[in-house]
C-alpha cells in the first residue's frame, strides 16, 4: 500500500516539477514568449493558493482518496490543454492544473498516516522527501533528452499521464472522514493572524522569505530561460539547484549552528546569487555554481524555520499558522512571476535582475536584527 501510495506521490511531484521546465523549453525554442511563460506559471500558482486551504477543508470531510482522485484527474484534464497556442486558454488550463495539485497535496499527506503504521512514518516521510528530490535531480536531464524527439505538446500530454498515476494508483486510507458542520473558517483564521503576530522572528522571517520569492523566485522561473544560451544551461543550473538542496538538507541533518535563526537568513539570503549569476554573464559554469549554493541556502533556512515553527507556535494553532506562512510567503509570486518580464523589457535586464538580487540579500538582512531572530524564539519564552 506504501508503495503505491509513493509512487502516485512522486508522479504528481514530477509532474508538478516538470511543467514550468518543459515551458522554459518553449522559451527557448520561440515557441513561448517569456511574458507568457510569466502570465502561465503565475496562473497555476494562483490555482494551487487557492485550492490550497479548501484541499485540508476537503481532506478533513471527505475520504482523503476521493479527493486525490478527483485532484489528480482534474490536474490530468487541464494538463494537455496547456499546449494549446492561445494564452488565454493556456492560463486558464494551467490554474485548472494548480487547483489539482493544491487540492491533492493535504490529502496525500493525510493518507501517510493512514497507509503507515506509527512506527514507521519517519522512514515513509523521508522516502517521499528521498523521491522529490531525486526525481528533481535527474529529471532535467531526462525532459530535455525527450524534448530531442518528443514536442512541447507531447511532453504536457506526458504530464497529464503522470497526474492519472497520482489519481488511480494510491490505495485507499483506514480513516474516516470528520465531519466539521461549523468551521467558522474566518475566526480560526484570525485566530491563526493573532498568533503569529505574537512572534516577531516570524513575522520578520515570513516577510524575507516572501520578498525573496517575489524577486529571486520570479528570476529563476522566467529570466533563466529567457536568457539561457541553450537547454543545456537551463537543465544545468536547475539540475544545480536541485543538487544543492540535496546538499543543503545532508547538512542540515547533522549540523546545530548555536545561532539557528541567523544562519537561516543567511541560508535565505543565498537566493540572491541566482539573479547576481545571471547579472554579471559570468558563463554557464558561474550560473550553475550559483544556483548550487542557492539551492543550500533554500535548505539551510528552511530545516530550521519549520523547525522552530512546530517549537514555538502554539500546537492547536500551528496548522493555521502553517497555513498562513504558505499562503503570505507564494502570495507574492504569481504578480512577479507575470510582471518580471515586461519590467526586463521596460528597464532592461540590469536593472531588473539587480534589483532582484538587492532584494534577496537585503531583506533577510533586515529581518536578522528583529527580535528573537538570533535564535527563531520567542523571547517571551526565552525569559521563562
Amino acid at each position: 500500500m506504501f508503495l503505491r501510495l509513493w509512487t502516485g506521490t512522486t508522479a504528481s511531484g514530477l509532474a508538478t516539477w516538470a511543467l514550468p521546465f518543459i515551458l522554459g523549453l518553449a522559451v527557448l525554442d520561440r515557441t513561448l514568449t517569456p511574458a507568457a511563460l510569466g502570465v502561465i506559471l503565475a496562473a497555476r500558482t494562483i490555482g494551487f493558493l487557492a485550492a490550497v486551504p479548501v484541499g485540508r477543508v476537503l481532506a478533513d470531510r471527505y475520504a482523503r482518496r476521493a479527493v486525490v482522485l478527483w485532484s489528480g484527474l482534474i490536474a490530468a484534464i487541464g494538463s494537455p490543454v496547456i499546449a494549446m497556442s492561445s494564452v488565454p486558454v493556456m492560463a486558464v488550463a494551467a490554474t485548472v492544473v494548480g487547483v489539482g495539485q493544491g487540492a491533492c497535496r493535504p490529502a496525500f499527506q493525510a493518507l501517510v498516516a493512514e497507509v503507515v503504521p506509527e512506527d514507521r512514518r519517519q522512514r515513509a516521510n523521508a522516502a517521499m522527501t528521498l523521491s522529490v528530490r531525486v526525481t528533481t535531480l535527474v529529471a532535467p536531464g531526462l525532459t530535455a533528452l525527450l524534448a530531442t524527439v518528443v514536442s512541447t505538446g507531447g511532453l504536457l500530454v506526458g504530464t497529464g499521464v503522470l497526474w492519472l498515476v497520482a489519481a488511480l494508483v494510491p490505495p485507499k486510507g483506514a480513516g474516516k472522514p470528520v465531519a466539521a458542520p461549523d468551521t467558522r473558517l474566518v475566526k480560526e483564521f484570525v485566530e491563526g493572524i493573532h498568533e503569529a503576530r505574537r512572534h516577531p522572528w516570524f513575522v520578520a522571517g515570513l516577510g524575507a522569505l516572501a520578498a525573496v520569492i517575489f524577486t529571486g523566485y520570479s528570476a529563476t522561473g522566467v529570466a533563466l530561460p529567457l536568457l539561457s544560451e541553450s537547454e543545456g544551461m537551463l537543465t544545468a543550473a536547475l539540475t544545480g539547484y536541485t543538487a544543492g538542496a540535496l546538499v543543503g538538507a545532508l547538512i542540515m541533518s547533522r549540523w546545530r549552528p548555536r545561532s539557528p535563526g541567523r544562519a537561516a537568513l543567511a541560508g535565505l539570503a543565498c537566493y540572491g546569487f541566482a539573479p547576481l549569476s545571471l547579472l554579471l554573464d559570468a558563463g554557464p559554469v558561474v550560473v550553475v555554481a550559483a544556483y548550487v549554493v542557492t539551492g543550500i541556502g533554500i535548505e539551510l533556512f528552511n530545516v530550521p524555520w519549520f523547525t522552530a515553527t512546530q517549537r514555538e507556535v502554539e500546537p492547536r494553532l500551528l496548522a493555521r499558522v502553517s497555513s498562513l506562512d504558505f499562503l503570505l510567503s507564494y502570495g507574492l509570486a504569481p504578480i512577479g512571476l507575470a510582471l518580471i518580464a515586461p519590467a526586463i523589457e521596460a528597464f532592461g535586464t540590469t536593472a531588473v535582475l539587480a534589483a532582484c538580487a538587492a532584494v534577496c540579500f537585503a531583506a533577510p538582512g533586515l529581518a536578522a536584527l528583529v527580535p528573537g531572530a538570533r535564535g527563531f524564539q520567542s523571547l517571551v519564552k526565552a525569559n521563562r
